[in-house]
């Protein structure tokens, strides 16, 4: 009868050694020799007549070697399944040769496999302190934005020539030298610019200029930092690339434009926020006013979950059986890594599988679920979001649609560990200690790129 015996190894890793004797696998070999006999095509006899010798001459050392091995897969497995170790990845086999099985010399046989263990996780919530920091929304806050609505639902037109900060500029950047001849092969790319985006000088130099004028400049002389960085990117220039930003460009203007911005009424206030009745102005800033709060509220959210990820991560101790992982790394996965390979991701390998750890059991202590029906859900909120609609009712057709992106799997996993990862830092906000202070729009945006995850 087949055992698993099982001991340890080393740290977190044990060794289950599966005996079999030959008891456990001849009648599964006998079987599996005589189903092969009655449908193998062999030239000089009819199909199901072949002799069983002869099938065992040809065949038998593979077939007995697949029902061995097949015998001890379903032994460790039923052992897997009760016994239930508390295993990371899947168990590895160790030194398994195929030549010591003989068909010619059934015998007892044992193999073995190396399993890795789970550490202990102890997480204390209450010792992690975290800040949210919020926006002050301020008036000239809530004035930029609606200047930016305004520009945004204006009429655009198209005057004959440069008159006011707010025109809009189609323009073609050719690079150049300093007497505006272009270089042939060199960067050519459109672009459309309000003519605040150039600095106070250079906007100067712009007033009168109409269709298809050109002016010659550098970047690092034309623009601010904020603005040349953007648009420098958008040529194919990296921020930092000094000689680069020293260029010259040609710059021609293919179109002056515009925007007409609308009168403050109620048409205007419903394009904005269509289905909410906003009758003035006041009501008007009152509605920019809590969308402004909403979107700096949701970064401070993001800012505020990602420091209780690092307080996570940086303070809950944990072993891991690293040799084994890294063995797991280079063969048990369904693409394996050289050791090399293995040596070099492995910290960036344990500090997810940390984190994987640590979710999974906050997730258990908290009992967060994902429904089939929430999962549905999201899919529809991302159709709505590309479509532009504005209710589910709206849209009847959401159904299909969304069944249609359920049939991708990895969709579903996707949007699983999402929601589930939303519904843990939601759970967690009401367990870590949470203090709050004022910060600029600036502060905490400069925030958003220490996100090191």
């Amino acid at each position: 009868m087949a055992t698993v015996s099982r001991e340890n190894i080393g740290l977190l890793n044990d060794k289950l050694t599966v005996t079999l004797s030959k008891d456990d696998y001849l009648p599964a070999f006998e079987q599996s020799i005589k189903k092969y006999a009655k449908t193998a095509n062999i030239p000089g006899f009819r199909k199901g007549m072949v002799p069983v010798g002869m099938i065992k001459k040809m065949h038998g050392s593979s077939v007995f070697t697949d029902e061995v091995l097949r015998t001890v897969e379903k032994e460790l497995t039923k052992y897997i399944q009760e016994e239930k170790p508390d295993m990371i990845g899947q168990p590895l086999p160790l030194d398994v040769d195929a030549r010591q099985l003989d068909m010619n010399n059934p015998s007892d046989y044992a193999f073995a496999f190396e399993i890795g263990l789970k550490p202990e996780i102890n997480i204390d919530l209450k010792n992690i302190t975290v800040t949210r920091h919020k926006v002050d929304i301020t008036e000239g806050m809530i004035d930029e934005e609606v200047e930016r609505l305004k520009v945004r639902y204006g009429k655009m037109t198209e005057p004959e020539e440069v008159t006011t900060e707010d025109n809009v500029l189609n323009v073609t950047f050719a690079e150049s030298d300093a007497e505006g001849n272009i270089i042939e092969g060199g960067i050519n790319k459109g672009n459309s610019l309000l003519l605040k985006y150039f600095t106070p000088g250079f906007r100067d130099q712009l007033m009168g200029k109409r269709k298809d004028d050109t002016i010659v400049l550098q970047l690092n002389t034309a623009f601010d930092d904020k603005e040349r960085e953007w648009i420098a990117s958008d040529l194919g220039i990296a921020k930092d690339d000094t000689a680069s930003l020293e260029k010259h460009f040609k710059m021609t203007i293919s179109k002056v434009g515009l925007v007409e911005k609308p009168e403050m009424n109620e048409e205007f206030f419903s394009q904005a926020f269509p289905g909410r009745e906003i009758l003035n102005e006041d009501d008007f800033r009152k509605a920019v006013k809590e969308t402004l709060e909403q979107q700096w509220d949701a970064q401070s959210r993001n800012q505020l979950h990602d420091q209780i990820y690092h307080q996570l991560v940086e303070n809950v101790q944990m072993e891991f059986p690293e040799e084994f992982l890294k063995r797991w790394m280079q063969k048990g996965q369904e693409q394996p890594k050289t050791a090399e390979e293995a040596e070099k991701e492995y910290p960036s390998f344990a500090n997810s599988l940390k984190w994987t750890l640590i979710t999974n059991q906050l997730s258990k202590q908290f009992d967060i679920n994902v429904e089939p029906t929430e999962i549905k859900d999201f899919a529809k909120q991302q159709i709505m979001g590309y479509m532009g609609a504005q209710s589910l009712e709206d849209a009847p057709w959401l159904d299909s649609y969304a069944d249609s992106m359920l049939k991708d799997q990895k969709f579903i996993e996707n949007t699983y560990f999402q929601l589930q990862t939303n519904k843990l830092f939601d759970a967690l906000e009401q367990q870590v200690n949470v203090i709050e202070d004022l910060v600029t729009p600036e502060e905490l945006a400069g925030m958003q790129h220490h996100h090191s995850h």
